[in-house]
């Protein structure tokens, strides 16, 4: 029987698939994928609280808004940089001082108003923070925006537009605290911190 040139290579590629098959390493089957939402719940990890919302003010809402407010009348690219920056304490003068500081400070006052979201946090007082109240989350978008604001005129290195940008942010920490805080001592003082009437 006389093969053909054709036939010869179908069966040749034929038999090199069957050897290559033969060879390959089995792999079980892939189990059948779990719907989206199943995936995400079980690989998100659960916000934990730790601090209440005064320490969260105080540790890192304070400190970043006040390197933000330090840009309306020094430029931070005068600032000199510590002899050792890696241990510095002054965020302007570590080795991310200068404008990256300002940046960061500013990400991280947007990012924080996450921190404010969380339910079981409790205000001071031991009152839980009103986080489903309107204009809790109201004020919480207001500091995000102004940590926005922060960032894209510190990425600028223009004064003026970091003078606009603190004065944004001033006026997001002034409207929530006037309701939440200074409110609080014609209320009964800092029992009342964290209660809006």
């Amino acid at each position: 029987m006389k093969i053909g040139r054709t036939t010869f290579v179908l069966a040749a590629l034929a038999s090199a698939t069957a050897l290559v098959a033969a060879c390959a390493p089995s792999t079980p089957p892939t189990p059948a994928a779990s719907p989206p939402s199943a995936q995400g719940a079980a690989a998100r990890p659960q916000s934990q609280v730790h601090g209440d919302l005064r320490q969260v003010m105080r540790g890192i809402l304070f400190p970043n808004s006040n390197v933000v407010f330090l840009a309306q009348g020094t430029d931070p690219a005068t600032v000199p940089k510590d002899a050792d920056g890696t241990t510095s304490v002054n965020p302007l003068a570590s080795v991310y001082g200068g404008w990256e500081a300002i940046e960061n400070s500013s990400i991280a006052l947007a990012e924080a108003a996450n921190l404010l979201t969380i339910l079981g946090r409790m205000c001071a007082n031991g009152k839980p923070v009103p986080v489903q109240s309107a204009d809790w989350q109201r004020f919480v978008q207001g500091l995000r925006d102004a940590g926005m604001a922060s960032y894209k005129a510190a990425q600028t290195k223009d004064m003026d537009k970091m003078l606009d940008a603190a004065d944004t942010l001033t006026n997001a920490c002034s409207e929530c605290h006037d309701v939440y805080r200074e409110k609080s001592e014609q209320r009964g003082g800092d029992a009342a911190r964290c209660t809006a009437q």
